[in-house]
């Protein structure tokens, strides 16, 4: 991709108000792929506008009690299915990642409070001084685009052009480097810790009570999400991306410290996220380094993956994905589109869930997009396609773009049915598959609207009373707002044609997008 000056801001540049406005937009309330006629900003905007200026704790709801006959606030944290969750299979098997769509008033809370003056400058601060060491580099914390591209595809091209070309670029300074990763990082993140990065441990462990502490809020605010627990944090937004980064920068903080006295100056440590990457020119270095990472993590309740750590002495081609590689040098200019199919189909089995894969059945669908017909056998290409996302979730919005297209080619109707109720059926055989209903819904809609779904959203989608939230803990008032705002979008309802269009499944619309 060529490269533009001044296409993204890191957050940190921000000022109190600007960071706000970040936070409260809807690219960055969820950042997992539903269709486009789901929509948040209304419901954000509106419960921002009515909490402005005062505490969350001003809207809680009351009971009696009946011991002693006191009213007494009704407490979030004392409330279970406050935030939605739905499970998204990672691997058609037995594999599973939570994501969340966190309370519209929580979430518009925590926002509010992490960017009052005083303590976005804390926040700040504090990342400075997790960024001080040159030798350990971060490039995760959160950006914004100043493109046409979104907030989601920049910074793909900037995990594209600051982890995989610098890391490429350090080869020739370095002979080996080491990969590793945290397991279940956002599910293991002890809260707690959220005060010891800002504060200090000593100073969060003293001023554990006092409700005025940044760390404290934001604490208090993830607990009140999840019926009082204290490990893992909500996945799927970028606020939590960026309250994450403050446990890890300052896990880079402390083995920071840790190696300063202990070994050379020849390594260096690019972390994008809970991914790590070491590099040095002697691999016991290496190996130490991680053992020191290891014990730092530990303290708070995070550990590194065993099966996803390496060391290799080929630091150019194990800098690069290696589903990008085995795509790079058996991908061939395929004839017919069944063809084509298989060949991303022998993708999909070897690298599973890939960067690559997406990437793969992203151009197959601007390959087909503009077909008006084909003698190519449909029933088996769809049956191709059906069997990619089986294994390949992460698949599901491009996978449900193809399936529309090839329906639009059907004409009889009584045979989509068929191959619907096929598909339906095949994805019976595994668990927690909501995502992917949420996209059939979208394949289907404007032919059978009213089919039934059993994930909740699919429901929303049909029946605008269903209830996404628990807002019970909540005063009439702004339980009222927040369950009669519209989250579903009826005009782009009406709007959206049979074939999914390109901008609702592709972040890279255009070739010269794709950063590499």
């Amino acid at each position: 991709m060529q490269e533009k000056e001044n296409t993204m801001k890191n957050i940190l540049e921000f000022d109190y108000i600007k960071a706000r406005e970040y936070f409260l937009k809807e690219e960055s309330y969820f950042k997992f792929e539903l269709p486009k006629y789901f929509s948040f900003q209304s419901v954000i905007t509106k419960v921002s506008q009515k909490i402005e200026n005062k505490l969350l704790s001003d809207f809680y709801g009351s009971f009696t009690n009946p011991e002693t006959e006191k009213e007494k606030a009704t407490i979030p944290c004392d409330f279970e299915n406050v935030n939605y969750k739905f499970l998204n299979n990672k691997d058609g098997k037995f594999a599973w990642r939570p994501f969340q769509l966190i309370h519209p008033a929580l979430y518009v809370s925590l926002v509010h409070r992490i960017t009052e003056k005083d303590n976005w400058k804390v926040i700040v601060d504090r990342f400075k001084i997790f960024g001080e060491d040159h030798k350990i580099k971060c490039y995760s914390v959160p950006i914004e685009s100043e493109s046409e591209l979104s907030d989601k595809a920049i910074t793909v091209s900037h995990w594209w052009q600051e982890i995989e070309q610098r890391s490429i670029e350090l080869a020739l300074k370095y002979d080996y480097i080491l990969h590793t990763d945290i397991s279940d990082c956002y599910g293991s993140i002890y809260t707690h810790s959220i005060a010891w990065a800002l504060h200090t441990k000593n100073i969060a462990k003293r001023d554990r009570n006092k409700k005025t502490l940044v760390g404290n809020i934001i604490d208090k605010h993830l607990q009140n999400m999840s019926f009082g627990q204290t490990n893992g944090i909500p996945q799927g937004s970028v606020l939590m991306d960026f309250i994450a980064e403050m446990v890890l920068g300052f896990a880079d903080l402390e083995l920071s410290k840790r190696l300063k006295d202990l070994i050379s100056d020849e390594y260096t440590i690019i972390r994008y996220r809970d991914d790590y990457r070491i590099f040095s020119n002697n691999p016991q270095t290496a190996e130490l380094i991680t053992k020191y990472l290891t014990e730092i993590l530990f303290e708070f309740g995070l550990k590194l993956n065993a099966h996803k750590t390496f060391v290799s002495h080929n630091v150019v081609c194990d800098s690069i994905k290696p589903d990008k590689l085995f795509w790079i040098s058996n991908k061939r200019r395929p004839k017919s589109l069944q063809e084509h199919l298989l060949l991303i189909h022998k993708l999909s089995q070897e690298y599973p869930n890939s960067g690559s894969l997406a990437k793969a059945l992203d151009k197959y669908f601007n390959r087909i997009y503009h077909i008006k017909k084909t003698n190519q056998n449909i029933p088996v290409l769809i049956s191709i396609v059906v069997d990619i996302a089986f294994k390949n979730p992460r698949t599901y919005p491009i996978v449900s773009a193809i399936l529309s297209k090839f329906f639009s080619l059907i004409q009889a109707n009584e045979k989509i049915e068929e191959l619907l109720d096929s598909i339906n059926k095949r994805f019976d055989k595994i668990p927690n598959t909501g995502h992917l209903q949420i996209w059939l819904q979208r394949v289907i809609l404007k032919m059978s609207k009213e089919q039934s779904f059993e994930e909740t959203l699919c429901k929303k989608v049909n029946d605008f009373k269903i209830i996404i939230w628990n807002s019970d803990w909540l005063n009439n008032d702004l339980k009222a707002l927040i369950n009669s705002e519209p989250i579903v979008d009826e005009k782009i309802i009406n709007e959206v044609e049979i074939v999914i269009d390109s901008e609702e499944v592709q972040l890279f619309v255009s070739k010269q997008d794709y950063p590499y």
